[in-house]
């Protein structure tokens, strides 16, 4: 594959390009520009965005320039695609402090220091535009007739809501920051999810009107695991870049519990690692396919929270499931830790618990709750009832059995467990 576009199919990542020959030809050139769109709807990202953050920073990987634009103006109207109900608007100053947010989470995938990349806020333009101005230099450029086409605006005027006239512009809006972007940073090519295909349409066909040039587009296919679900959904909700929302620990358990069907396409997308040790990860099976799966959740969160955490995640959870050393034939270009080390299991979420207290007792399905391990007392007892929740290592049988400072091992802590793969640990104040 002799470029990124080359690269980008070959990992999984396109599933529609614009004039495929052109592009091919355009992206050979020396640097090119490119940009996606950020909905700056909430202060973090989640690992939905993963496909496109990591499309961006293989184009800088491969000497090109990428921007995030970030939606500011944009999110004040709302994207209709994909949703069958108005999303909820929000102000400028709500949607500029979320952009501070995303910049800090783009910041571990991208290198924003001297414009090799470009964060960027279509509020700059599009809050400056006079309304009847802009329909006559630009509206006449669309097609009502083609745009009611598009599936977007399709599945909006066929739910019980409809589609408001307010978000009935969007397509217009992302169309004319791409032009704006072809004429102050020169970016001829435009990324983004394939439910953005007629809007990403809308704005070459623009820059083709307004400046006769050629415009590039292309989509990424939506992601799903193997067993169907939508990417990054999780019984307790999305799993979001921002550590403060989804600790790291938690991150890495959420890679590493991938289904074993989606382990190489998985490592294909979210790694970097290099596609001939991702091929052979194909046939594992087993010791070897486990090991594949603590690289893709070591190399994920190292991405998106640096190495120290990643490594602190990674003992972690070796300090929770025995050491699984990870052989040097399985995926080599990873940083991942080899061999023994010493565990550190700061990233296991853990309490700090006076020992007077606990001398005393406390209910299992209190301090189930108290620790976060079940959302309230009710559902404590119901976890404990069925089974699910374990001290030390033992299954307790009764929501109200007291644990106290007799339960703590030889290493000074007591592990409750929820289910079987989530765990805290109780250690004494001192």
């Amino acid at each position: 594959m002799s470029n990124v576009i080359g690269i980008l199919k070959e990992r999984g990542f396109v599933e529609q390009t614009t004039h495929e020959q052109e592009l091919n030809e355009y992206v050979e050139q020396e640097q090119i520009t490119c940009y996606i769109g950020f909905d700056p709807t909430a202060s973090s990202l989640h690992i939905g965005s993963l496909i496109p953050i990591m499309s961006l920073a293989h184009m800088q990987r491969n000497g090109h320039r990428p921007i995030a634009l970030v939606g500011g103006g944009t999110g004040m109207v709302g994207d209709p695609s994909g949703k069958t109900e108005m999303r909820k608007l929000l102000t400028l100053e709500a949607l500029a402090e979320n952009a501070q947010g995303l910049k800090k989470q783009l910041s571990h995938f991208l290198d924003f220091s001297e414009n090799r990349a470009l964060m960027l806020n279509n509020a700059d333009w599009l809050t400056k535009l006079e309304y009847i101005p802009f329909l006559r230099d630009y509206g006449r450029y669309f097609s009502v007739n083609r745009m009611i086409k598009a599936e977007s605006y399709k599945i909006r005027l066929d739910s019980d809501e409809g589609l408001s006239f307010i978000e009935f512009n969007y397509m217009v809006l992302q169309a004319y920051d791409f032009l704006e972007l072809c004429r102050r940073q020169g970016c001829m090519l435009q990324m983004g999810g394939s439910d953005q295909w007629g809007n990403i349409v809308a704005g070459v066909d623009l820059i083709r009107r307004v400046h006769q040039k050629t415009a590039f587009g292309v989509t990424f296919p939506l992601i799903t695991t193997s067993s169907g679900e939508k990417m990054g959904k999780t019984a307790k909700g999305a799993v979001w870049l921002d550590s403060e929302r989804t600790p790291p620990y938690d991150y890495y358990q959420f890679w590493v519990n991938t289904d074993d069907r989606d382990v190489a396409r998985f490592l294909a997308l979210f790694t970097f690692l290099p596609m001939e040790e991702i091929r052979q990860m194909e046939t594992l099976q087993g010791a070897d396919l486990n090991s594949a799966k603590a690289v893709l959740a070591f190399e994920a969160t190292l991405l998106a929270h640096g190495r120290e955490e990643a490594i602190k995640a990674y003992q972690g959870a070796v300090s929770m499931f025995g050491d699984r050393e990870v052989p040097a034939h399985i995926l080599s270009s990873s940083t991942i830790p080899r061999g023994d080390s010493d565990l550190d299991d700061v990233s296991v979420p853990q309490t700090l618990m006076d020992v007077e207290t606990l001398k005393e007792g406390i209910p299992a399905f209190k301090l189930f709750q108290t620790v976060g391990l079940a959302t309230s007392g009710g559902a404590a007892r119901r976890l404990i009832e069925q089974g699910g929740a374990y001290v030390n290592g033992r299954r307790i049988d009764s929501f109200d059995h007291l644990i106290s400072n007799r339960d703590f091992d030889a290493e000074n802590t007591i592990i409750l467990r929820s289910g079987k793969k989530r765990f805290h640990k109780i250690k004494p104040q001192t």
